[in-house]
């Protein structure tokens, strides 16, 4: 039997990147996947791709009315939600002395906020129900310690671990499992930017950043979006139900904890 049959998943940023990784292995195991995504015409293209188990929405998790429509959608489409995946975040870096209000306010409105709200509405939808469900939170390494240039975006990670938890304890009288997954550095289109901007501020040719942080990785590489699919799995899964408010390293051992 598939370890997700049958289920109702919905995933934040998931037209591309981990959040379509971890909608093909949801599919695979047998789940209905919403791909929820700003960009719906990608969240279209992508759910065309992934078949008929998929199916695109458009969230904004800086607006509640976007969070409430989508989650009704997966309501009226499958019956309800069974399992949520916050992966829609941002990324940005700077010195201290250079970081924005603009910045700060744009990484907390989605990395915290847009968090902490499609989760309470994906909750009260499975509160409603009375069958439980699974919530997922994407952290970071980053949300572990500070980085010199990343402040912003590791005090967004810290708060995922910290609600995480505070919302594991409290949801869990509901049958509601909420836990969380530490990514350390996963390659991908985003990296080009990434490390273009650290290349700016630490005066280093392009690439370099990359490879470097590669290199420092115990297991020898960065991550995948596929090497993150498996423990994506088993938090949704019934294997995980004695699973609370917890969050796990997947990180090549980046992080010890």
């Amino acid at each position: 039997m598939k370890r997700l049959e049958g289920k109702s998943a919905l995933i934040t940023g998931s037209a591309r990147g981990i959040g379509r990784t971890f909608a093909e292995a949801y599919i695979r195991e047998g789940a209905t996947v919403a791909i929820a995504d700003i960009n719906f015409e990608r969240a279209e293209h992508t759910a065309s791709e992934l078949g008929a188990s998929a199916y695109a929405l458009k969230i904004d998790v800086t607006d509640q009315t976007s969070i409430d429509q989508a989650i009704a959608a997966v309501d009226a489409k499958t019956g309800g939600i069974d399992i949520l995946v916050n992966n829609a975040a941002l990324f940005d870096l700077a010195p201290i002395a250079g970081i924005t209000r603009e910045s700060f306010d744009t990484l907390f409105a989605i990395n915290v906020s847009g968090t902490l709200f499609t989760l309470q509405a994906a909750a009260k939808s499975m509160i409603a129900r009375g069958t439980g469900g699974k919530i997922i939170n994407m952290a970071s390494q980053a949300g572990r310690r500070g980085e010199a240039l990343v402040a912003v975006y590791c005090a967004t990670k810290a708060a995922v671990i910290s609600l995480t938890q505070s919302a594991g304890l409290d949801l869990i009288k509901h049958g509601i499992n909420v836990n969380a997954i530490a990514p350390g550095v996963v390659d991908g289109e985003h990296w080009d930017g990434v490390d273009a901007k650290f290349a700016e501020y630490e005066n280093r040719p392009l690439g370099e950043k990359k490879r470097l942080v590669g290199e420092a990785v115990p297991f020898g590489r960065m991550g995948t979006a596929e090497d993150l699919a498996g423990m994506a799995i088993f938090l949704a899964s019934k294997e995980a139900d004695y699973i609370v408010a917890q969050t796990y390293n997947v990180d090549g051992g980046n992080w010890m904890s």
